[in-house]
């Protein structure tokens, strides 16, 4: 099992992945939007990485921290979260501040992920309430402030701001992008291509 990838960012794609040489091979690894922003092309990097063993496929899942793959790890013990929603979440929280939102019970700092519906909501905040210390935060702990002003983007379009930040663009322009644009039913990558455009 891979735990962890040290090594050149060969290639960073719009469909959430980034090719990782490591030795004269390239990894195919899956990271949320957040850390996909980040990563530049020709850059050395370090990514926690989880291997996900399926029938028809091994897909490696990466983080920027050994926080967040734990996390990413306790979200898919969830009943109703697979690595997709897992990665979404992640993509707009982290570790810590998916521990905050949980001791706090605040339910609206998920229901504006995609895919997160009420039920899971409530399944994530009931499951993962005793697993706190995991993420470093307890519920007797001081609590990270997460909360957001009114007017900053929520959803898929605040994914899509992290994204373009983490990719050099001051939050401005970011935010500026993304006025526009339909968030309806499209999903985070054809958004930020859209916004790229919108940029050039």
């Amino acid at each position: 099992m891979i735990g962890r990838l040290q090594g050149e960012i060969a290639e960073v794609g719009l469909d959430g992945s980034v090719l990782v040489a490591v030795g004269g091979v390239g990894y195919e690894v899956h990271v949320p939007v957040g850390a996909l922003g980040r990563l530049r092309e020709g850059e050395e990097a370090t990514l926690y990485v989880h291997t996900h063993a399926r029938e028809d496929a091994l897909l490696l899942y990466g983080f920027a921290s050994a926080e967040d793959k734990s996390a990413f790890r306790i979200l898919l013990g969830v009943n109703g979260v697979g690595p997709r929603l897992a990665m979404a979440i992640l993509g707009v929280l982290d570790a810590h501040e998916l521990a905050a939102a949980v001791a706090r019970e605040d339910r609206a700092a998920l229901k504006g992920i995609p895919g997160v519906g009420k039920k899971t909501v409530e399944r994530i905040l009931l499951d993962l309430k005793d697993k706190l210390l995991v993420f470093g935060q307890g519920p007797g702990a001081p609590r990270p402030a997460v909360a957001k002003p009114a007017a900053t983007p929520t959803g898929p379009v605040a994914q899509v701001v992290a994204a373009l930040v983490g990719m050099g663009y001051k939050p401005a322009q970011a935010e500026r992008a993304v006025e526009g644009i339909d968030a309806e039913g499209k999903k985070v990558e054809a958004l930020l291509r859209e916004a790229l455009s919108a940029l050039a």
